[in-house]
């Protein structure tokens, strides 16, 4: 429910409801949402509240609205993360009210690449941490593909628990504090290992993202890549003008 006393605005407590009702399995089969007048009733809040978030939802893509009927969840609608979440993909999803399980997990010690050895600035024939997360539904429907290098200062071992969420991992036993992410975002073909593990075809287009994390002292902490299915998510970015 909205709790009127919570420093978090109530158009953000809003969102928040409002995505939690979108993920209840009724109206993903096409139930009508509640109507604004009584969902501004039923948490005590303001219509223009209320719209407020159901305009960015369905900006989103989430919702689709139409006059004299109602609104509905968005047919094939897509999962969307956003620059300010690059700390975690998990959290992301269940500030949305979706919850996503960890498919696979699995991790190997491997030769870096020229690119990941040149990034930490080690020697190439020294072997680094690669930690790959495949992510999905409770159906077991995969999202995306994450793999993780770890610059061999930090220690990362193999028996630690990778099922937690990974910063707070490093912050906890590591004492690491990510604090900057460097990303490029492409279009990119699936290759046969990826296609396989993603459940898609070889060549389906995916959304590919490369990650540069640097902790507090500006120095590299981790290189990461995520293979998204581009049926199953968007990536968004949320720009504002600075004003001055």
């Amino acid at each position: 429910m909205i709790d009127h006393n919570s420093k978090m605005p109530l158009h953000a407590q809003v969102e928040e409801q409002m995505r939690k009702l979108i993920g209840m399995e009724k109206y993903k089969k096409g139930v009508l949402l509640p109507k604004e007048v009584e969902l501004a009733n039923r948490w005590g809040v303001s219509r223009n509240t209320i719209r407020q978030a159901t305009n960015k939802l369905e900006n989103e893509g989430l919702i689709t609205r139409k006059k004299g009927v109602g609104t509905r969840v968005a047919e094939g609608k897509t999962l969307s993360t956003g620059l300010d979440h690059w700390y975690s993909f998990t959290k992301e999803m269940q500030e949305k009210g979706i919850k996503v399980i960890n498919l696979l997990l699995k991790v190997e010690w491997v030769k870096p690449s020229a690119k990941i050895s040149t990034f930490f600035n080690c020697d190439p024939d020294k072997l680094v941490l690669k930690l790959s997360k495949l992510k999905g539904e409770m159906s077991g429907q995969p999202i995306v593909l994450f793999e993780s290098y770890f610059h061999p200062r930090i220690g990362v071992h193999e028996k630690d628990d990778f099922s937690k969420p990974l910063y707070e991992l490093l912050e906890a036993r590591y004492g690491v504090i990510v604090t900057r992410s460097k990303e490029n975002i492409s279009a990119q073909a699936a290759t046969a290992s990826v296609a396989k593990k993603l459940k898609v075809s070889v060549d389906f287009p995916l959304l590919f993202r490369e990650r540069f994390v640097y902790d507090a002292g500006d120095r590299p902490v981790e290189y990461n890549v995520g293979y998204y299915r581009s049926d199953k998510f968007t990536y968004s970015i949320d720009i504002r003008k600075n004003q001055k």
